[in-house]
């Protein structure tokens, strides 16, 4: 193999690592990843029934936790 064109491969692997290094850490910066509600929000949309009367019981719990 050509060794200008391994060194081209090698670069461009590490650009883009660095970059969604980058990316990774502003998201952390930012608290992107802090709200699990956010995270979770669009799974609610594929929940059957019982999944959602669940995730009601759950929250009134933890609101009823929250009062005492």
């Amino acid at each position: 193999m050509n060794t200008t064109l391994l060194i081209v491969m090698l670069f461009v692997s590490l650009l883009i690592g660095l970059m969604g290094l980058i990316v990774f850490l502003w998201g952390l910066k930012t608290g992107q990843f802090d709200d699990e509600k956010k995270m979770t929000q669009s799974i609610v949309l594929f929940d059957g029934t019982e999944e959602l009367n669940q995730a009601i019981q759950q929250e009134k719990k933890q609101q009823n936790f929250r009062k005492e």
